[in-house]
């Protein structure tokens, strides 16, 4: 049974930073393109972050970069997402989600597995 947790989450000031984890069982986790999404009640999914098998490259939405950090540990079946400077636009649900293919894109539609998402809220 493939499963995805995530962690992390909570209730920080706009400037600040969170470190979401997601832990993976059930599944391959070093052949799985694994990636977060965020999505705010009554809004379309947003793609945040994205990463490959090895963790050699990473994707960002614009909006994000330079501000968030993907990274993985394939032998804790982890990826996590740092983030800093956090903004109050950055406050909703985040999702990890992981894809069974090479490359998993930035719309969603690849991706098999979801956690069951985590809120971020960033205070101004």
């Amino acid at each position: 049974q493939v499963q995805l947790v995530e962690s992390g989450g909570g209730l920080v000031q706009a400037g600040g930073s969170l470190r979401l984890s997601c832990a993976a069982s059930g599944l391959t986790f070093s052949r799985y393109f694994m990636g977060w999404f965020r999505q705010a009640p009554g809004k379309e999914r947003e793609f945040v972050a994205a990463i490959s098998w090895s963790g050699g490259r990473t994707y960002y939405a614009d909006s994000v970069k330079g501000r968030f950090t993907i990274s993985r540990d394939n032998a804790k079946n982890t990826v996590y997402l740092q983030m800093n400077s956090l903004k109050p636009e950055d406050t909703t649900v985040y999702y990890c989600a992981g894809a069974n293919t090479y490359y998993g894109g930035r719309s969603g539609d690849a991706y098999d597995c979801w956690g069951q998402g985590i809120r971020v809220t960033v205070s101004s």
